[in-house]
């Protein structure tokens, strides 16, 4: 659900036109909804109330700080995986207790910056990496809250780039390995083992897989108690779908009385980093038509946005719906909506039929508020564009256009060039 809609056949996010957006701030441009954001977000800690419960949002997903601030607002702990994103959530106001701190590829001068603001927890991925979290914690004379991130072995069944539970995936530890790294761990003076992590994919639309994890989780769980690692955390992850296409993925209502049940018994306190299923759909990418032209069977339409702007299609294959912001003409033609990036990759849409459009319309890319602006480039010395939200019949900028001296910040011509 989420509060995109037409009103007299044009397009408002909330109460307000988009074409008033587009046409102050400019395309293209992200905007997002804080309804939708305050809806899918407590729907989501909603359907956990009957398990002792910490949602952190996954900020990978969209870190911009006026979002990440509407997280910490609603209560929820925010999900991290380097130390520039730990500077984010603090500055958006996040309570160390509810950062949770995962990734593959933690810097010693990241673990010592968590170590110190005093962070909930460590999902630790590797051997190594627990040995050198140890030596960290030691010099720093404090010890380091972790869950090792193992690896279940199961099929999410949804992009293999977003598959992270299968063992050929570089995420978390092969499961069946993982009972000797915690007794390792348990030996570490500056280790404390409060928990297990597990995250096996992203834009999963079945339940089944989650199930599953879980069953191989309790049964770990068991085992690690049995050897007197007192485990209280169990850190799920996120991966929850959203409908971009014709896809049906289970209402949070269903998922969470569905692992309710199953993890009530285990006692422990859960924790979930979901990240899209909060503001996939709280987000929509703006960008308007500039030309068109006929080139042998296939219509272009040529926009404004490019890949730059928003990756998913050229790097996924994403499937995003486009709305035109002023409805009028109902007859349709089969076009590719492309950008102005020299790669052939640079589509929001391939053969697809949309209503009839002009130069200077403007689109509505739908489903754009995860994995949008924060995947964004300078690609071509494209400045990236603005981010805006919506709330009520008004409208904020929270996130200013890029001008082009921006692109050169950070960069010199060498004395000898001079």
């Amino acid at each position: 659900m989420h509060h995109f809609h037409y009103q007299k056949n044009e397009l408002f996010c909330e109460e307000v036109p988009l074409a008033k957006i587009a046409a102050e701030v400019g395309t293209p441009c992200y905007v997002y909804s804080f309804a939708t954001l305050e809806r899918h977000f407590k729907v989501f800690d909603q359907a956990l109330a009957g398990l002792p419960h910490l949602v952190c949002f996954a900020m990978k997903a969209n870190s911009n700080l006026a979002i990440l601030r509407t997280m910490v607002k609603l209560g929820g702990g925010i999900d991290i995986v380097s130390g520039g994103e730990l500077f984010r959530a603090l500055t958006a106001g996040a309570d160390p207790r509810k950062i949770v701190f995962s990734g593959v590829g933690k810097s010693d001068e990241e673990m010592e910056y968590a170590l110190r603001t005093k962070i909930l927890q460590f999902n630790v991925e590797s051997e190594e990496e627990l040995f050198r979290l140890n030596e960290v914690s030691k010099r720093l004379g404090v010890v380091a809250p972790v869950s090792i991130r193992v690896n279940p072995n199961i099929d999410p069944k949804t992009h293999p780039y977003i598959s992270t539970g299968l063992k050929k995936s570089k995420f978390g530890v092969d499961i069946r390995k993982s009972l000797a790294l915690y007794q390792a761990g348990k030996k570490m003076t500056s280790i404390d083992l409060v928990g297990v992590s597990c995250h096996i994919g992203s834009q999963i639309t079945q339940i089944s897989p989650f199930l599953e994890a879980v069953d191989k989780l309790f049964e770990l769980i068991k085992k690690l108690r049995a050897n007197g690692i007192n485990i209280r955390h169990l850190d799920l992850g996120g991966g929850l779908g959203i409908p971009y296409d014709r896809e049906t993925p289970p209402a949070p209502a269903r998922y969470g009385a569905a692992l309710t049940k199953k993890l009530l018994p285990l006692g422990c306190r859960v924790l979930f980093e979901p990240g899209r299923v909060i503001v996939g759909n709280a987000g929509i990418l703006l960008t308007k038509v500039l030309y068109q032209k006929q080139q042998g069977k296939k219509h272009f339409v040529i926009v404004d946005g490019a890949m730059n702007d928003l990756i998913r299609p050229a790097l996924y294959g994403s499937f995003h719906q486009i709305w035109p912001i002023k409805k009028g003409v109902k007859r349709q033609q089969k076009v590719d909506v492309v950008g102005p990036v020299c790669e052939s990759g640079d589509f929001f849409a391939e053969d697809r039929k949309l209503p009839v459009v002009a130069s200077g319309d403007v689109l509505a890319v739908m489903s754009a508020g995860a994995y949008g602006f924060v995947m964004a480039s300078n690609y071509n010395s494209r400045p990236r564009p603005a981010e805006v939200m919506v709330r009520g019949d008004q409208f904020f900028v929270i996130r200013h256009r890029e001008e082009v001296k921006d692109l050169l910040k950070g960069e010199h011509v060498p004395k000898f060039l001079v």
